[in-house]
């Protein structure tokens, strides 16, 4: 798989995990998420050789090329007290 593609997957991927994750007070649990994918990927893409095929800065570059969603809140559950206020 290409850098293209993983960046694609890892887009996708990571957007889900923010829409099922990104409530109210979760914003500081899905950005730890988000720094943890970052250091992962660092790791996975200097697998791709013998010698580390990046440093940091080689690294930022490439983010600058695809970067990585940013987290947010989708669901405020303050918003939601109105439509579900039958059940309260």
């Amino acid at each position: 798989m290409n850098a293209v593609e993983l960046m694609k997957r890892l887009w996708t991927k990571l957007v889900g995990y923010y829409r099922y994750y990104g409530v109210t007070d979760n914003t500081r649990a899905i950005r730890n998420f988000k720094d943890e994918v970052r250091r992962l990927l660092y790791k996975r893409l200097n697998r791709r050789s013998q010698k580390d095929s990046f440093n940091w800065y080689k690294y930022a570059l490439f983010l600058k090329k695809f970067p990585l969603p940013a987290p947010r809140i989708y669901v405020s559950i303050y918003e939601l007290r109105s439509h579900i206020s039958y059940i309260m």
